[in-house]
């Protein structure tokens, strides 16, 4: 086997933990009212139990003339380090309302270079292709 040159510490103490990423197919858009946000045919959902599934979305694909990075961060044993922006036209409700793990751990490479929404935030819509 390889070895992994980033590997994420969460897997190595549960190798049973399970997160799967797919190909949405599909189109997904976020929106604020009328403005939007983000629009992808090539999100990818991660699906990690027990939490809900989540759109990650191609940064090419995301509007980032809409959104001011914040300060906030969090950290995840299984993903890395997340970094997260606010959505302007959402004043108050989208503070920190999208987050990216900019560096992933190697098993969750695929979502580098994406973005991911609180759908508590933003009116998230896929239709499926």
């Amino acid at each position: 086997m390889d070895q992994i040159a980033n590997p994420a510490p969460g897997f190595q103490r549960n190798p049973d933990k399970v997160i799967t990423i797919e190909p949405y197919v599909g189109t997904v858009t976020v929106r604020v009212g009328d403005t939007v946000i983000a629009s992808s045919t090539k999100a990818q959902v991660l699906t990690e139990p027990p939490y809900p599934a989540a759109f990650y979305i191609p940064f090419a694909d995301i509007d980032f003339g809409k959104l001011s990075s914040t300060e906030h961060s969090t950290h995840c044993p299984y993903k890395g380090d997340a970094s997260y922006w606010s959505v302007l036209p959402a004043g108050e409700t989208g503070q920190n309302a999208m987050w990216a793990y900019e560096q992933p751990f190697d098993e969750m490479a695929e979502i580098r270079d994406h973005g991911a929404f609180y759908a508590s935030k933003v009116t998230i819509e896929a239709k499926p292709g």
